[in-house]
């Protein structure tokens, strides 16, 4: 494992324990050349997803991309680090699960929406408002009406 500081190869591992749920590996290490310290997590991996875009283009998955955007949608919200990690490697699952190496980016937009409708309502609004593309405040008032009214993301992008 190349050190982030100095980029040595030659790295050694410290400590080695599984993290809270158990989806990944969490390794302390040190680097053999400046001494640096540094953390990095192994994860099972069943398969080389493919993301397709809207635009018909085709890009590997990346699970940096998807923890950044929830992280995002979850800034300065009291939610757990361990339940947004536990969320993620879940969509992350239902993703590889589906027997197919391409996803398409609305797919994966909604299995977000349902992960952070479960978490937080502010950050399932605001992933919303930037999945949606809302351009103006009325969609806001609207999207609230409908989940006032009961009616699910899922059932709305349907309606699409």
């Amino acid at each position: 494992m190349r050190c982030p500081y100095c980029g040595n190869e030659d790295t050694q591992v410290k400590d080695s324990r599984p993290t809270e749920d158990s989806s990944a590996i969490r390794r302390r290490r040190i680097c053999n050349a400046c001494g640096g310290r540094f953390t990095t997590f192994e994860r099972v991996q069943l398969r080389d997803l493919v993301v397709v875009k809207k635009s018909g283009r085709k890009v590997p998955f990346d699970r940096e991309k998807l923890s950044r955007s929830v992280y995002t949608a979850l800034r300065k919200r009291a939610v757990e680090p361990e339940r947004i990690e536990r969320m993620i490697s879940g969509i992350v699952r239902q993703l590889e699960s589906l027997g197919d190496v391409e996803v398409t980016s609305d797919q994966i937009g909604e299995y977000v929406m349902e992960g952070l409708k479960g978490l937080d309502d502010v950050a399932f609004v605001r992933f919303a408002s930037v999945y949606k593309n809302f351009s103006a405040a009325d969609d806001f008032r609207s999207f609230l009406a409908e989940l006032g009214n009961g009616k699910s993301a899922r059932h709305e992008a349907d309606d699409d």
